[in-house]
């Protein structure tokens, strides 16, 4: 694939994802109960909260990442790799966690169910697809993966201490009090190795197919 072609996939993603997120925080500001069914806290919580979501980190790190591709699809970088690669799999991981343990939970319509489609199938499909038409690649290693890990991590680490501290959690299979401590550590544990077999996916799929965009730009 051209540069030229690479930039106008890497922009759709771009557009996607930021009309995802500003939809979300639109909703969130006016108060729409789409994040959490409980009592609408004030607008400062709400917002804190809102970024709390590990959904809306990968959206963002999917729209950061897209916009600069747009601008340069060849980027590279000493630590842009694994930000890029900490915006692949993250996206995807919370496309599989949403379809698999949150959607049978909701009931949504209108645009409440537009911001959820998008950010949790559309962008995801849309990201993961552009990186196997467009890239960048060669670009992973282990690692990569080693310091792309560190921001999920640190996100649970953060999502725990809020959660003890406050007694509000992003997603009920991290509430103690609803799944009890075993449950949250062996979710927590199957999550994490997802996270584990994704990135050995993106790795060997990075290196075998060939590198894109094309030299020639």
């Amino acid at each position: 694939m051209t540069a030229a072609r690479a930039r106008v996939v890497h922009l759709v993603v771009a557009l996607v994802a930021t009309l995802a997120l500003v939809l979300q925080t639109a909703l969130v500001i006016s108060g729409a109960s789409v994040l959490d069914e409980t009592e609408v806290p004030g607008l400062a919580t709400r917002l804190v909260r809102l970024v709390s979501y590990f959904t809306i980190q990968s959206n963002v790190l999917v729209a950061v990442t897209a916009w600069q591709l747009a601008r340069d699809p060849g980027r590279d970088g000493r630590w842009w790799r694994p930000v890029r690669l900490a915006a692949l799999v993250g996206i995807t991981v919370t496309g599989l966690v949403h379809f698999v343990l949150l959607r049978p939970l909701l009931d949504l319509e209108g645009a409440s169910q537009a911001a959820d489609t998008l950010l949790h199938l559309v962008v995801p499909v849309l990201a993961l697809g552009a990186w196997a038409v467009a890239g960048p690649r060669p670009r992973t290693a282990w690692r990569t993966a080693a310091e792309a890990v560190l921001w999920p991590l640190a996100w649970l680490g953060y999502t725990v201490a809020v959660g003890v501290a406050t007694g509000w959690y992003p997603y009920p299979f991290l509430d103690h009090r609803e799944a009890g401590v075993g449950g949250v550590v062996a979710v927590s544990a199957g999550i994490l190795v997802l996270f584990v077999v994704l990135f050995a996916a993106v790795i060997a799929v990075d290196r075998r197919l060939r590198p894109v965009p094309d030299a020639d730009r």
